[in-house]
């Protein structure tokens, strides 16, 4: 056996399992709120700076605008947002919050302190999870240039 090949010798591993246990831990708060991970997503950058074309939602997420499109049909067809035509530019799709949208801003306020205290409850101390951002966010940089339609 190749040691470089066991599981245990992975950081996709960890780095895959910490994500799909995080987004699960997210589950009971998005429960009520009748929304999705991705779609608490997308919400976020819209509650940031609503009215945004959908080209620009997909750059800040990180994915391909053909990913994003379908998971904003759906949020348009649950009332979360509606998606208009760019004044400048018809076939651009600018993307707004419906009051619907814009009310679950408040009932999400306290979702990532909630989930903060989930985790540090059990023997992880917020200034950890502090710590491993900056880090995070080199890797995610560095994989993002570094991927290009080759690499598929």
């Amino acid at each position: 056996m190749y040691e470089q090949l066991k599981i245990d010798n992975q950081l996709c591993f960890r780095l895959y399992t910490a994500a799909r246990l995080v987004t699960q831990a997210y589950w009971p708060y998005f429960e009520p709120l009748g929304i999705t991970y991705p779609q608490y997503l997308v919400l976020m950058v819209l509650w940031e700076n609503d009215k945004q074309p959908v080209n620009d939602i997909a750059k800040r997420l990180l994915l391909e605008t053909n990913t994003i499109t379908p998971l904003l049909q759906r949020m348009e067809r649950e009332g979360l947002l509606k998606r208009i035509k760019g004044e400048a530019d018809t076939r651009q799709r600018i993307v707004c919050l419906t009051t619907k949208g814009k009310l679950l801003e408040e009932q999400a306020k306290n979702i990532p302190s909630c989930l903060g205290s989930k985790i540090c409850g059990h023997g992880v101390e917020i200034h950890e999870l502090l710590q491993i951002i900056p880090t995070l966010d080199k890797l995610i940089e560095t994989l993002g240039i570094n991927h290009t339609v080759e690499d598929r």
